[in-house]
């Protein structure tokens, strides 16, 4: 394989293995691993180069998708995916689609790991089950069950009415000035009555270690955070991530969050992701 063809299907190989793992650091390991591979394999032989480096990489995703399980289960708080920034700001280009979406790897992660592998490999990159089986280790029929059962676990998000993509960006910059100048009117207005507000500190540093649910609890929550840490000083940048408008607060030239929303047809925020944990940030370069 040559560097061109290389870089030409890298996006592929990172995108399956972040989509799987939910973790940036993760996806470019197996990336390395997968160049590695390739590099040093005769793939004269190969027909569809991107099918074979996209399998191989869903396969080491895979072994370590079963072993994550095991650790998360001592991880302090909630877990939340790793942002991956999008858009022009992105270090170098990816795949990028409703599937890197935090709501949607949110969802993907309660999928067993062979529900996870079926479905994005069938879904998003076209895999045929009989790959898929390879993968898995199961039959084609099992292949195709387990792409079918994770469709039904992640329609829900598929389906939800979403605000546009310039609604979105207005709702984040009334909620950034609200935030800011701790406005608890405001943020209520901005927050659906049933909003949930997940923080993932990962026992690093200081976050809330269960969701917060209600808008009015979440706007207080919000307000007093906001006092204490004087975000007056340290203003929210409103960036791409995961191919959807967020807010990333800086302090001292250093990523101190990323805010992902979910954002209603009516214009009223429905979730709130904040990444807090240092060890999910630094591949988010500092604001211009």
């Amino acid at each position: 394989m040559t560097e061109e063809e290389w870089i030409r299907h890298r996006p592929a190989v990172f995108g399956v293995a972040y989509r799987l793992l939910g973790g940036v650091s993760d996806a470019e390991d197996v990336a390395q691993d997968v160049w590695l591979r390739a590099a040093a394999a005769d793939l004269s032989g190969v027909e569809d180069l991107r099918a074979w480096l996209v399998t191989v990489a869903a396969r080491r995703s895979y072994d370590i998708l079963r072993s994550a399980r095991v650790r998360r289960e001592t991880y302090v708080g909630p877990w939340l995916p790793e942002p991956l920034l999008t858009g022009p700001d992105a270090a170098e280009p990816v795949l990028v689609d409703e599937s890197v979406s935090m709501a949607m790897l949110v969802v993907m992660d309660q999928l067993t790991p062979p529900e996870r592998v079926a479905f994005v490999l069938h879904d998003v990159f076209e895999v045929p089950f009989e790959r898929i089986a390879a993968v898995l280790g199961v039959t084609p029929a099992t292949g195709r069950q387990l792409a079918s059962r994770a469709r039904r676990r992640v329609v829900t998000v598929k389906q939800r009415p979403r605000a546009s993509r310039s609604e979105q960006e207005r709702v984040l910059a009334a909620f950034r000035a609200a935030y800011e100048e701790s406005d608890l009117k405001a943020l209520v207005e901005l927050l659906h009555p049933d909003a949930v507000y997940v923080t993932d500190g990962g026992g690093k540093v200081s976050a809330a270690r269960k969701i917060i649910s209600g808008g009015e609890r979440i706007a207080m929550v919000l307000s007093r955070v906001s006092r204490r840490w004087g975000f007056g000083l340290f203003p929210l940048v409103l960036r791409e991530v995961g191919g959807e408008p967020a807010l990333v607060a800086y302090r001292d030239n250093r990523i101190t969050l990323v805010d992902t929303f979910d954002v209603a047809a009516d214009g009223r925020i429905l979730a709130i992701r904040r990444v807090l944990n240092p060890d999910k940030l630094p591949q988010i370069g500092p604001t211009r």
